[in-house]
């Protein structure tokens, strides 16, 4: 059970999510998708993954989810809040028409609230299906800074779930405070292939680099040829671009250095603006949405990635830092700020660079020291990619997920429940 899934052929959505169902496809997992409808509609089917949409309203006012969170859209325009009730309507029959072909395992992702349609679920199955929560980060803060009085309905989501998985050790903490529950630390991975795996690739998921042969290594360019820095992610306060734009003119008085920032979102005027302030908009080039091979380009082409993240206004973080993982997979040397579950993925001084948040000094300095000891450099990306291909792959998330319907199948079961 998902807030968002592709819509259409092409769709860019949660293309780890895809992944995720589709690997646990290929492993044998009669799995499926319930997701909302999007104006009246919405794919049925992904990459040969059933997807059931659920409606919640007029084909014309669907349009709660996908484009953006439901809290942006609700806090943006108010009258979206009109369509929650509806909303979550709409998911507890879907879950519980679900439910009453007992499956063995509902999934929810994103508990609040998706946590009732899994209950609904449960109790059309006569009590037999398991329920598996998964934790995101952002649920937990939203709620407990802004919306506290629904901190006893995200209670209730851990306490009453069969298992309980957060994507890092700080969201694992985070549902520890919350309830009495020990939840399982289950990544997410990038959405490119591993690259080891056997079998042809498929389109659009080649692995970006294997060792250096045929591609630039990170820093090989000599101090007069300017820095190539990266920034891939959604352009919204959390991800902090705006400190890493104010950090370039600090760089640039030691090296020439430019800045590719790859995205979408409300957040691009702000970014523009600090770059016209700092006086660096001639090398802050924003790409908006890019397909993925030009994206593994510029993987490839890039000296450093960066991923300047923040807490925002709303106490929301980076929960995990996927495309971290993409880079790294890469062989790109990576600096991030520390915060939320980044430091699950970035062993400072290890596999990248950890500095504060929130402090262009700190990135100007952790991107110029990398610049000084190009070999340094390159020997923590090689770490990085050996981490994130090993530590983060598909197939120990997907151990790892299995594992957690195991293990709320027997809770479910073990207590003469069937």
């Amino acid at each position: 059970m998902v807030t968002a899934f592709p819509r259409w052929p092409g769709d860019v959505i949660t293309p780890w999510m895809v992944e995720l169902v589709r690997r646990s496809r290929e492993r044998g997992l009669d799995a499926e998708v319930l997701a909302p409808a999007y104006r009246g509609g919405g794919a049925r089917e992904v990459e040969g993954i059933p997807v059931r949409r659920f409606r919640y309203a007029p084909a014309a006012w669907e349009t709660l989810t996908h484009d953006e969170t439901v809290p942006d859209r609700v806090g943006r325009s108010p009258a979206y809040a009109a369509l929650v009730p509806l909303y979550l309507a709409g998911g507890v029959l879907a879950g519980w028409r679900a439910g009453g072909e007992r499956p063995d395992v509902v999934h929810v992702h994103w508990p609040m609230p998706h946590a009732l349609f899994g209950a609904a679920a449960r109790a059309a199955s006569g009590g037999r299906t398991a329920l598996v929560c998964s934790f995101y980060s952002v649920e937990l803060t939203w709620v407990s800074r802004r919306l506290r009085p629904l901190v006893p309905f995200l209670r209730w989501t851990a306490r009453t779930a069969d298992a309980v998985t957060a994507i890092s050790r700080s969201t694992a903490a985070m549902v520890r405070e919350l309830a009495d529950v020990e939840p399982r630390v289950v990544p997410f991975a990038a959405a490119a292939g591993d690259g080891g795996e056997a079998g042809p690739e498929r389109e659009g998921e080649r692995e970006p680099g294997h060792g250096w042969g045929g591609e630039r290594p990170p820093l090989s360019g000599g101090p007069e040829e300017p820095l190539r820095l990266l920034f891939v992610g959604r352009l919204v306060e959390r991800k902090g671009v705006e400190h890493l734009v104010r950090a370039l003119p600090r760089v640039r008085r030691e090296r020439p250095a430019e800045l590719t920032v790859v995205g979408e979102g409300e957040w691009e005027p702000v970014i523009r603006e600090a770059a016209r302030e700092a006086g660096v908009e001639v090398h802050v080039r924003l790409t908006g949405y890019v397909d993925r091979p030009t994206l593994e380009r510029l993987y490839r082409e890039a000296d450093l990635f960066v991923l300047p993240a923040v807490v925002d206004r709303k106490g929301d973080t980076e929960g995990l830092g996927v495309v971290l993982l993409e880079a790294m997979r890469a062989g790109r040397p990576v600096i991030a700020s520390r915060v939320g579950g980044i430091p699950d993925i970035v062993e400072h001084e290890r596999s990248g660079w950890l500095v504060p948040p929130a402090e262009p000094g700190a990135l100007a300095g952790a991107i110029l020291g990398a610049a000084r000891d190009p070999g340094a450099a390159r020997a923590v990306a090689e770490e990085g990619r050996r981490r994130a291909t090993e530590e983060f792959s598909w197939d120990a998330i997907l151990d790892g997920l299995e594992a957690a319907y195991e293990a709320a199948v027997t809770a479910r079961r073990g207590d003469g429940r069937r």
